[in-house]
């Protein structure tokens, strides 16, 4: 099933509404501290996050950075910036055109956002095109799993979760990744190997 923006936009901003709640019981078992242990390893002034969200990730910007974080629906956006904290600028921007001058951020970051792009190949290539000289990519997402059982079964709700929410479950994002001109230097394995950490690099 083809996606574009606009489509991913208005789905994001219809499940707003219900989305902290939704997520709730995976966020508290899971994902926060995945969220925590991804954040802990920024070392910079200045960092992007890109697919900011409902501002889950907010809690854990690195006090002295100055943060940046862009999502496409203002939905979303809009309960993130109910989110006080100092230090950072939030704004509405699809990261397949971001609007950042080149070799603009030592990182960049993302939780669960890769797998609602339209074109993923896209959005790594911008990121590699505003991330400075020995910046980093940081993420943490589900993939296709490497059993090829639970791979058949991931392709076949695939077309669900895609048409009710415009996220695919089934994406294999270290090729993406790579195709677009990354080497990755981490790759961890989270909860088996659907949900992994990446760090990769600009070749």
């Amino acid at each position: 099933m083809k996606m574009n923006s606009e489509i991913t936009r208005k789905k994001y901003n219809r499940n707003s509404k219900l989305y902290n709640l939704l997520e709730l019981p995976v966020e508290l078992f899971l994902y926060r501290k995945w969220r925590k242990s991804l954040f802990s390893g920024i070392d910079t002034d200045r960092f992007l996050e890109v697919g900011v969200g409902t501002g889950k990730n907010i809690k854990y910007y690195p006090n002295k950075s100055v943060a940046v974080g862009i999502d496409l629906s203002e939905g979303m956006l809009s309960k993130a910036k109910k989110i006080k904290i100092k230090r950072k600028i939030l704004l509405q921007a699809d990261v397949q055109k971001l609007p950042f001058d080149d070799s603009s951020f030592d990182r960049v970051v993302a939780t669960f956002v890769f797998c609602s792009v339209p074109d993923p190949v896209v959005g790594f290539k911008e990121i590699k095109r505003i991330l400075k000289p020995g910046g980093k990519l940081m993420l943490v997402e589900h993939v296709l799993p490497e059993n090829k059982l639970l791979a058949k079964l991931f392709n076949l709700l695939n077309y669900i979760t895609v048409k009710q929410g415009g996220v695919f479950i089934n994406r294999r994002t270290a090729d993406n990744i790579r195709k677009a001109g990354f080497e990755i230097v981490k790759e961890k394995n989270l909860l088996s190997t659907v949900f992994k950490q990446f760090v990769a690099q600009p070749v």
